[in-house]
């Protein structure tokens, strides 16, 4: 099969497309035939060596995929060979077969494209799973995304709408910041001149992806999934954060076993798969690439101009 291969690691030219053996099939496994997967930053992290693959996932590069199902393992049930299907993966997604455990799997509804399945698994899990299931917001409550134009800002304000959350965002740009109230967002802010602090005050949750910078100065029940700041450490003011009443979480998706894994996709479908039947949930698509142009992909979402989802498809 073709998938996309490092030549070592580096900037955007050690990728280049080559063929592979196909991954062999487990009896709780679906093989998909893909047909669309997405960029996203943990991709640019792998590519420089900085964030490679749980132990025994593919080390080809993605994390998320939709396509047919082509092969079926002896112990799975409820699918039949021909659906359409989008999962979320530890590796695997630019190539055009993935094998994956079932639980990761969900069903793609027909009110949406294959480029807007392979654009949802990953940030929309993740966000379900941060700031539902871990930080259990509420009706009600409100919620600051950092980064409200990432494919996680897009996500989170659409779910968090959803679900009556009051949603501010920070973004780098008037524009950016336009577009994040234009999808739905209540309050967006220009961190680049906006003191975002000051302007949420008061929230009680935060998406955080930016990390120790950041840390000291997030109030309410804290969610940190990135550090996209750069620095490792920080001080936390313990009085502070006894008085905030604050909590401070930490969480990665792409470790996890796939028995958690298989409870995120079942608690997400539970909570939302109306929604995403109806086509009230859908990525906000920044852009639509050919897999060959896998190198210009990432070079949009490292120079950060990009809103939504970078997806690459895979020729049918």
């Amino acid at each position: 099969m073709r998938a996309v291969l490092l030549n070592g690691f580096g900037d955007e030219d050690v990728m280049r497309i080559g063929e592979v053996g196909a991954p062999p099939l487990g009896p709780r496994d679906l093989r998909i035939r893909v047909r669309a997967t997405s960029v996203n930053r943990a991709d640019l992290l792998q590519r420089r060596g900085h964030y490679p693959p749980p132990p025994g996932a593919s080390e080809i590069i993605g994390l998320e995929c939709a396509g047919i199902v082509d092969e079926i393992g002896t112990e799975v049930r409820g699918w039949t060979i021909g659906d359409r299907a989008m999962a979320l993966l530890p590796g695997g997604g630019y190539a055009e077969q993935v094998v994956v455990d079932a639980g990761s799997a969900m069903r793609v509804p027909d009110a949406l494209s294959d480029e807007e399945a392979g654009a949802i698994p990953e940030v929309f899990l993740t966000v379900h799973l941060t700031l539902f299931m871990l930080a259990r917001v509420q009706r009600g409550e409100s919620a600051l995304i950092h980064g409200g134009g990432s494919g996680i800002g897009t996500a989170a304000t659409t779910l968090l709408k959803l679900a009556g959350v009051r949603v501010f965002v920070t973004a780098g740009s008037d524009e950016k910041c336009a577009r994040c109230v234009e999808h739905g967002a209540d309050v967006a802010i220009n961190y680049r001149n906006e003191d975002w602090v000051e302007r949420a005050r008061g929230v009680d949750v935060i998406l955080d992806h930016i990390g120790a910078p950041y840390l000291a100065r997030d109030l309410g029940r804290v969610v940190i999934i990135g550090s996209m700041g750069g620095q490792s450490k920080t001080e936390i003011d313990v009085g502070a954060l006894l008085s905030k009443r604050q909590q401070i979480i930490g969480s990665t998706l792409r470790a996890r076993p796939v028995a958690e894994k298989a409870e995120i996709v079942a608690s997400f479908v539970a909570r939302f798969g109306d929604d995403l039947a109806a086509g009230r949930i859908r990525p906000v698509i920044d852009q639509v690439l050919p897999i060959e142009n896998v190198a210009d992909a990432h070079r949009r979402m490292d120079r950060g101009d990009h809103f939504g989802k970078i997806v690459l498809t895979l020729s049918r």
